[in-house]
């Protein structure tokens, strides 16, 4: 439930930016790694090339990012943003502090550490669950 709430809170502020909550994503990877290819870009975000695609496209089209061709092979065309896609990733990024800031907002930092400790092991637990499903898969 927290989760979802979360996701609504951000997908409602982010879609007024005209970009969504995907979109948002490939900005943010981008503004972390510049000039990448469409291919690394997948690969930092964990996604099929086509997914990219589809966005990056879109993001053009908006003007937030713009092709330059690779100067060591003119083949490959690297992706970068324009001012107003780094101007949308600051915008969203104190967007998102300020969200942090009041969801947690009259949580000590005690309760706070406690709370990570708590999620760690909610994470590693998981972790573990798909260790196994993966093991079965390869069993089979």
């Amino acid at each position: 439930r927290i989760m979802k709430l979360h996701r609504s809170i951000l997908e409602q502020r982010l879609n007024k930016t005209g970009v969504y909550r995907s979109q948002h994503q490939i900005l943010t990877a981008m503004a972390e790694h510049p000039n990448t290819s469409q291919k690394e870009l997948a690969e930092y975000l964990n996604v099929t090339a086509a997914t990219v695609a589809v966005s990056v496209k879109k993001l053009e089209k908006g003007g937030y990012i713009t092709r330059i061709v690779d100067q060591e092979d003119n083949r490959y065309n690297k992706l970068c943003l324009t001012e107003e896609g780094r101007d949308v990733v600051e915008h969203s990024r104190q967007f998102f502090k300020n969200v942090e800031n009041q969801m947690f907002f009259g949580f000590t930092e005690e309760e706070f550490q406690i709370m990570e400790g708590y999620l760690e092991r909610v994470y590693a637990n998981l972790s573990d669950i798909t260790a196994k499903t993966m093991t079965k898969r390869e069993d089979s």
